[in-house]
């Protein structure tokens, strides 16, 4: 299921390393905003998953980007109470981080 969402540039200035923050806030309801920054152009999947793997929610679906920090907004009002991972693919780095849904 794809959630709409902006992946929107915050800096263009390129970031001297690869990175995915915290959500803040975190606990967040309902809604939280994602951080992360890519060093190079590359395709950058963003995606949401409930803490038994299932995916939840695409913020972004293979979106080609080019270098600099972004940030996502992330509304999860459809969802229940709990923890879920986020996950960043970019190229061919990955990283995941978990955020926790309060209502």
């Amino acid at each position: 299921q794809h959630t709409p969402v902006s992946v929107e540039l915050a800096d263009d200035n390129i970031p001297d390393q690869y990175y995915l923050d915290q959500n803040f806030p975190n606990p967040f309801n309902p809604s939280t905003t994602i951080k992360f920054g890519i060093t190079e152009a590359a395709n950058v999947d963003l995606r949401v998953y409930d803490v038994l793997g299932r995916e939840v929610a695409v913020l972004a679906n293979n979106e080609y980007l080019s270098a600099g920090s972004y940030n996502v907004k992330f509304n999860a009002a459809n969802l229940a109470s709990g923890i879920y991972i986020y996950k960043l693919t970019a190229g061919a780095n990955t990283v995941s981080r978990k955020m926790q849904l309060l209502k």
